[in-house]
């Protein structure tokens, strides 16, 4: 069993992660539970250096997001669900789906540590949200995860974020600019391009076609 020292030590190794990340006062006190002032003191010791601005409190802003942002979003709902799958503690899950977020999109980040937060908190009815209001489903398509409202079906022939993003990849330069790990997709038993990090498999796919 960890002791108390040890949980200590590993709230203030996630808070100092949360910090280097972008993460607001509040935020890194409610994944750690460490005191806003003791983070600020220990990681901010500049005032000036304090991410400022209202903190996301809904996740509205992710269903009436561009397609762009709400693939961002799938990509972070789906490596968290996957990492949550393996074990990992709900903080660490998150910032370790986030960092592979980073990864694989283009700079600047379009979404925030905070709505990162904002997305995990209503996925697992915690922290922000009372309940659950966001869910994880497979895409019967093209075999991806990605984020709907909880008690959505996910229907055959109904595209995900990812089915319309992979079909309009080669055609749309905004989509290739946002998502640059890849010069090409090739779906030849696992998505590449923009998913490689991600190891979800599509078994409709064939050939460099995209997902319908």
């Amino acid at each position: 069993m960890p002791t108390r020292g040890d949980r200590h030590l590993r709230a203030i190794q996630l808070a100092k992660q949360l910090a280097a990340l972008g993460a607001r006062l509040k935020t890194i006190h409610l994944i750690t539970g460490m005191p806003p002032c003791q983070v600020q003191r220990l990681f901010f010791p500049d005032a000036r250096t304090i991410p400022r601005g209202r903190a996301p409190n809904s996740v509205e802003w992710y269903h009436s997001a561009n397609l762009i942002l709400r693939t961002d979003a799938c990509l972070i709902g789906a490596k968290y669900h996957q990492l949550r799958g393996q074990g990992l503690n709900v903080g660490e899950a998150m910032v370790c789906a986030y960092r592979a977020y980073r990864a694989v999109t283009a700079p600047p980040c379009r979404i925030s540590l905070d709505r990162a937060f904002n997305l995990v908190s209503c996925i697992e009815g915690i922290w922000l949200a009372r309940a659950p209001v966001l869910s994880v489903l497979t895409c019967p398509n093209c075999g991806c995860e990605f984020l709907a409202a909880v008690g959505t079906v996910a229907h055959l022939g109904a595209p995900c974020p990812f089915c319309k993003l992979l079909e309009r990849f080669h055609v749309d330069p905004r989509i290739q600019a946002s998502y640059p790990a890849r010069a090409s997709i090739d779906m030849s038993g696992r998505q590449l391009g923009i998913l490689a990090l991600f190891h979800k498999r599509c078994p409709r796919a064939k050939g460099d076609s995209p997902a319908k």
